[in-house]
């Protein structure tokens, strides 16, 4: 058992104080709140401190003479106040009944100060911690909550350090009138090392990655500070369930932990298949659309992810992503990932975007990532061909570049969350190569910078703010941004649709610049459903050679989303609206999707 001791300065006068006043409080409760009725409170200060009325005015409660049970609440609430403030021989010294009144007369006493605390036997790096200096005990006045959060600091230092049984003392206390003097002592107890780290639940998640998850391991001094850090970055992993809070066990100088762990469904497939009549073709041909996706984010415990998303909506145009993580590389706290995008817009052009991650963990709710990546774009039809020689809106060409991004999350649920936070940043910069194409003249490639710098950032913050028992309001602001003398249609960030700015067709717009802000609120009707109400505001600037112009499209809307036997079920209609456009219901959109998880 942990033992807190606090000060003793009081004890011999306290009892005489609490036994006046239930003496007195004890004869008003004798003539019943009937009794009291009508009767006037009459109460009489007196002090050997001048400031004692203004004490007595600023702290005074407000008394109901007709009820003698909130008089003594009343009363008891008084007198820890004004010892609070340092009055620590305030008392209630005699209590008058008249047959219209009743006369209370209050002692408040002067106000102690620290003469001095001095240090005993804590050490320096524990002082410094908690911001202990001696002179700030000097001729201070004496505050018994300041003293005892002193206290709290000292043992919660002393806890994060291997010493879950210490004790803080006040020694050789000795009273100068209305000064007092001590000296501070710390009782450390015996060190508790961590022993093991277990699990209890259906969680396959394998120890080692419990450890490195956690940053937990056998042999380092017990720390609540870390099992509560633990327990922030088990939040963050989509793969458990929290089913309770730790607990640890101590015997013999040992501590267990243990953490309450239950397999959570965090693997997702979906995907969709849809046959439809090719309006390009004068034969009876079916044109195949739909989306796949498929998520292991827990391959046999271990935490290594592999993701697979591939989207074609349209005739000759599709999407795929591909990515592996794998965590704790080679038994290092790095994470190793790689990933591939594509896209092709229809007979225009192709993006390829290979890219490798390097990621360290800099605490368990935060991450700082190197990458380097190769951006490609290039024309694939004699149309694009022709368009990009007339008003060189599309290009070949290539963007190598390395940077830097920092992650930061303590949401309290993944998927679901209710309360907290997360932020994302990211900076890029390298070169940009421009490609000769063989089927342009190379007098075109003349009057073109072919070699250039760019730079590129992106960044998402978002909040949780509970407003209610269920209801949750979402505040976010996404935005990126490439900078380039001379940028191309063919390398612009498209937007649009469900995964960015709602209301509106996906990729329905570029941007070599952009902004979106987010406000929406969810109602929750069960631990994972709930009703939407959304707002999307956008800033989208495009910046080329042949044209230039900043547009500011919103969109609004609402939806449902509920777990099913098959997974989670979401259904949004939004209506955008941009400067040539107004709102109209007969453009709204609809998006829907369900996401299974297995």
């Amino acid at each position: 058992m942990k033992s807190r001791s606090s000060s003793r300065l009081y004890q011999k006068v306290e009892w005489q104080r609490y036994a006046i006043l239930g003496l007195f409080l004890g004869l008003l409760l004798w003539c019943g709140p009937g009794q009291a009725q009508d009767r006037k409170l009459v109460v009489q200060v007196s002090s050997p401190d001048p400031e004692a009325v203004k004490i007595w005015q600023r702290l005074q409660p407000k008394f109901s003479s007709r009820d003698s049970v909130g008089l003594q609440q009343h009363l008891r609430s008084w007198l820890a106040r004004v010892q609070e403030e340092g009055y620590l021989t305030a008392s209630i010294d005699s209590l008058r009944q008249r047959r219209d009144s009743v006369w209370l007369q209050v002692y408040v006493g002067r106000p102690y100060n620290w003469a001095s605390l001095r240090n005993g036997n804590v050490g320096e790096g524990l002082l410094e911690k908690v911001g202990f200096r001696e002179k700030l005990y000097s001729g201070q006045p004496f505050r018994p909550a300041e003293f005892a959060q002193l206290q709290e600091s000292l043992l919660r230092e002393a806890e994060n350090s291997g010493f879950p049984y210490a004790a803080v003392h006040l020694d050789s206390l000795r009273l100068y009138q209305d000064s007092l003097s001590g000296v501070l002592r710390v009782v450390r107890g015996p060190l508790m090392v961590i022993d093991s780290v277990q699990i209890i639940g259906s969680s396959r998640m394998q120890l080692k990655t419990l450890y490195r998850y956690t940053q937990l391991a056998p042999g380092q001094p017990y720390s609540l500070q870390r099992i509560e850090a633990a327990m922030r970055a088990l939040r963050q992993l989509p793969f458990v369930r929290i089913t309770g809070e730790p607990q640890v066990l101590f015997a013999k100088n040992q501590a267990r932990v243990y953490f309450f762990l239950d397999e959570k469904k965090a693997n997702q497939f979906d995907g969709i298949i849809g046959f439809l009549p090719d309006p390009s073709s004068t034969k009876a041909k079916l044109l195949i659309t739909g989306e796949v996706n498929l998520q292991v984010r827990n391959l046999r415990g271990s935490g290594k992810q592999i993701g697979l998303h591939w989207r074609k909506v349209e005739r000759n145009s599709q999407l795929l992503d591909v990515e592996y993580r794998h965590p704790h590389f080679l038994k290092s706290p790095f994470e190793v990932a790689g990933l591939f995008h594509l896209y092709k817009q229809d007979t225009s052009f192709l993006n390829l975007r290979p890219r490798l991650e390097i990621g360290y963990p800099l605490s368990t709710t935060s991450r700082v990532t190197f990458f380097a990546e190769v951006v490609s774009t290039q024309l694939l039809s004699p149309e694009a061909l022709r368009q990009r020689r007339s008003d060189s809106s599309a290009i070949d060409a290539n963007f190598t570049s390395y940077g830097v991004a920092y992650a930061w999350g303590n949401l309290d649920d993944l998927y679901f969350p209710r309360r907290g936070s997360q932020a994302f940043l990211q900076g890029a910069v390298g070169n940009k190569r421009v490609q000769r194409n063989a089927r342009v003249e190379a007098s075109y490639y003349d009057t073109l910078q072919m070699k250039t710098s760019q730079a590129s950032l992106s960044g998402r913050v978002e909040r949780y703010w509970p407003v209610s028992k269920n209801g949750v309001v979402l505040t976010r602001l996404r935005a990126e941004a490439l900078i380039n003398e001379r940028l191309y249609l063919n390398e612009l960030f498209r937007l649009g649709g469900l995964a960015s700015l709602r209301g509106f067709d996906d990729y329905a717009f570029y941007a070599s610049s952009y902004a979106i802000s987010t406000l929406e609120y969810r109602l929750y009707t069960g631990q994972d459903s709930y009703v939407l109400l959304l707002y999307d505001q956008g800033y989208l600037r495009r910046d080329l050679k042949s044209e230039k112009n900043i547009q500011w499209p919103s969109g609004v809307g609402g939806g449902i989303s509920f777990s099913t036997g098959a997974g989670v079920f979401q259904l949004v209609y939004s209506v955008g609206r941009t400067s040539q456009e107004a709102f109209s219901l007969s453009r709204g959109k609809i998006h829907f999707g369900i996401t299974g998880r297995f």
